[in-house]
């Protein structure tokens, strides 16, 4: 939901910015360099420097939103290039949950790494329903926490000491997600 809407209006942006990389970078060489960024934000986020946790958030961000118009601009889109972008995204949002764990862990708070872990494993769950789901329907793009509403919330709790209830808040509405996919997933099913 959120994903496509910032694509669009940031489009002439990152557009302008991957002519300007034609032939200097590839899209898989960006989306590498996400996560990097990526790491560089749950090392942050493990030590407890969450505004450093935050901006990294967002900039590696950026280079996903990049890597998709550099590919599109370069013509360079590959079944290979999505599969590996998601696959680089899990390791990224994965990191991101380890950083907050381990520093929830050496700061002492049991129910912080289990409130954690539960918003983490609701995480995973979203876009693993989902790509469960199209190997059996022809799309299921159902639901609120799509992976920019979940990077935008985590930035936000970094950056403004929010870590807490964003937390909650991604607890719920990722589980909420997974469950609308798997009843939208059965109504499709049953229709046809």
């Amino acid at each position: 939901m959120l994903g496509s809407m910032l694509n669009h209006k940031l489009d002439p942006y990152l557009y302008k910015l991957a002519e300007w990389s034609k032939g200097f970078i590839r899209p898989n060489h960006i989306t590498l360099i996400g996560l990097i960024v990526n790491l560089g934000a749950a090392f942050a986020l493990a030590l407890g420097k969450w505004k450093i946790g935050g901006i990294a958030i967002l900039v590696a961000g950026l280079f996903d939103l990049l890597d998709g118009a550099v590919a599109r601009s370069q013509g360079q889109v590959t079944p290979f290039g999505g599969f590996f972008d998601s696959v680089i995204d899990r390791y990224s949002d994965f990191s991101l949950f380890v950083g907050l764990l381990f520093y929830y862990a050496y700061t002492g708070h049991p129910f912080l790494i289990l409130l954690a872990s539960t918003a983490a494993m609701g995480s995973f769950l979203v876009p693993f329903t989902r790509a469960r789901a199209e190997t059996v329907i022809t799309s299921c793009k159902v639901g609120l926490m799509e992976r920019p509403e979940r990077i935008i919330l985590l930035a936000l709790g970094a950056l403004l000491d929010w870590m807490i209830p964003i937390l909650w808040i991604l607890a719920i509405l990722t589980h909420i997600t997974v469950i609308q996919r798997v009843l939208h997933t059965k109504r499709e099913l049953r229709g046809s």
